[in-house]
């Protein structure tokens, strides 16, 4: 019993660290109430500069996309309890953003500006939404398994944990991935768009289209001709004015 609760412990504070992390990745990416923040005056001589935010991102990148694989859970849990494992990769991830937080260096310069109160304003209200709607599609997948708690909870109360189905919340009927669309807006929807900005904001794009064929096809194994059917029915990520089927993935409470 005594290890169920210190693994339950952990998960707890895997997930706290996380939603620090959110909390302040929403400041960092927005330029407000962080003391560090993505944009700013150059911090060093370019070349450098930008060798160091592209080593953290790709960190982050191969950090994120590898330890979600199952090839790696599989050998992953050799080593550590499989109820911490999400756990686990939720820190992981979090532990990859403090240090980019920590170590990114701006790089001056500006792309655009948009100097109009209302184009502003809009900007400003689709990153907001973006950041919306990556919290709320969390929850339509399940949150609480999605970062880790919902499984070292079952373990708290020495109960098995439920396989996955398919349900249809929101906006899965309308894109297959909302909550990379959500990312999407949420790092390039900006009035003022930077050098490093625009790096950040290409380079998460890039991997997010690069991870979705990655889960995608663990999908594939997983479910079978069901995310076939879906996969083939409702778009990636922009939505279509054509209906299809509604079926996303969830987990079982």
């Amino acid at each position: 019993m005594i290890k169920r609760i210190l693994l339950f412990a952990y998960g707890v504070f895997s997930y706290l660290i996380f939603l620090g992390t959110f909390l302040y990745a929403i400041g960092f990416v927005g330029n407000f109430g962080v003391p560090k923040a993505l944009d700013g005056p150059a911090s060093g001589p370019l070349g450098i500069s930008l060798a160091i935010d592209a080593g953290l991102l790709t960190l982050f990148a191969v950090q994120h996309s590898v330890m979600a694989r199952r090839w790696f859970k599989e050998w992953w849990t050799k080593i550590v309890p499989r109820p911490i494992e999400r756990a686990t990769y939720v820190l992981f991830s979090s532990l990859a953003l403090i240090l980019l937080f920590t170590l990114w260096r701006p790089l001056g310069g500006v792309v655009w500006s948009v100097e109009d109160p209302v184009g502003r304003l809009v900007l400003r209200g689709f990153f907001a939404f973006g950041w919306g709607l990556i919290l709320y599609t969390t929850f339509l997948i399940n949150h609480f398994d999605l970062f880790g708690l919902r499984q070292v909870w079952h373990n708290l109360l020495g109960q098995p944990e439920n396989g996955l189905r398919f349900v249809t919340p929101g906006p899965y009927r309308l894109v297959r991935h909302p909550l990379y669309v959500g990312w999407v807006l949420a790092f390039w929807m900006t009035p003022v768009m930077t050098l490093a900005h625009l790096l950040f904001s290409v380079a998460t794009t890039a991997y997010i289209l690069v991870a979705i064929r990655f889960e995608e096809r663990d999908l594939v194994r997983e479910f079978g001709d069901e995310y076939e059917n879906y996969r083939r029915s409702v778009p990636m990520l922009v939505p279509s004015l054509r209906p299809g089927i509604h079926v996303t993935k969830d987990r079982e409470a």
